[in-house]
């Protein structure tokens, strides 16, 4: 019953992370990638204080506090300034397909970090997701955006580590628990960065960009982690972590919803392998 409740929670934690990479990319057209990675934490930091608050959640141990540093460092800093980065030379459909990596990375870091071992099997699909969506991106044209490339594959691996250091905290501390205490612990330097790049005028800041630092301030950096990682606690961080490969296929139907991006067969024939190799890795990973 846990692992079908875990499988459950992570499905909807990637249906909100999903929304991420479109409302990124529909933010960095008006907003500076810093202002809007500073902002993000900022803003989800002073809501997740408000919760502990109001919730009186006791205090981490001292021993977690360099866990939940490495949380902070990868899922509240790391992956959105870098994807941030990143979609200043590509558009959120191209950057979407990398997402497909973040389960490889994830499962990795859960062996790494959080001592699993999953069974052969579930390598070899994980491994068949990642290579799918590798294969695609190479497809591309890659000498003109191996930049933002480079900052998506280095910001996937960040994001896998906080993702499993996270995963492991959220069994002893909560889900929630474990992002809001991260978020705390970045606040202050979040809200001196924010004031720091302020923009100098919002009168040029369109209605989209708004939108999209609501959506990755409160459901990218809060909400979508509370049933992310009470999922991966619940059904092992690895297999869970499996659902990611059904990040690009969302993500990529909300560019072309929201965002009016050329949505490819090629790209939909990848989202289609990948929702195959993450149905064969929940059986391998049994």
């Amino acid at each position: 019953m846990e692992r079908a409740s875990g499988w459950a929670n992570g499905f909807v934690g990637v249906l909100i992370f999903s929304g991420s990479l479109p409302a990124t990319r529909a933010a960095v057209l008006d907003f500076d990638p810093l202002f809007l990675t500073v902002a993000r934490a900022a803003i989800a930091g002073m809501l997740a204080l408000g919760l502990l608050f109001i919730f009186r959640v006791k205090r981490p141990a001292r021993g977690d506090f360099g866990s939940l540093l490495i949380v902070a460092f990868g899922v509240v800093l790391g992956f959105p300034l870098l994807t941030a980065l990143a979609l200043q030379y590509m558009t959120s459909a191209h950057s979407i397909v990398f997402i497909g990596l973040l389960p490889l990375a994830t499962a990795a870091f859960g062996v790494l970090r959080a001592g699993e071992r999953p069974r052969a099997a579930f390598w070899l699909f994980s491994a068949l997701g990642a290579l799918l969506v590798s294969g695609f991106a190479l497809t591309q044209d890659f000498s003109a955006s191996a930049k933002g490339d480079l900052l998506m594959l280095v910001a996937i691996i960040v994001c896998g580590l906080g993702y499993a250091e996270g995963a492991k905290l959220s069994r002893r501390l909560g889900g929630w628990q474990v992002i809001s205490w991260a978020l705390v612990l970045a606040l202050p330097a979040m809200l001196a960065l924010t004031v720091l790049v302020f923009p100098p005028s919002l009168q040029a800041i369109g209605e989209q960009a708004w939108i999209g630092l609501v959506y990755v301030s409160i459901f990218s950096m809060l909400v979508g982690f509370i049933f992310w990682y009470r999922g991966l606690a619940q059904g092992g961080i690895a297999a869970v972590g499996q659902l990611q490969l059904l990040q690009p296929f969302f993500g990529l139907c909300m560019a072309g919803l929201f965002l009016g991006e050329a949505v490819s067969p090629m790209m939909v024939a990848v989202a289609s392998g990948v929702i195959l190799c993450v149905i064969a890795a929940k059986r391998a990973a049994r």
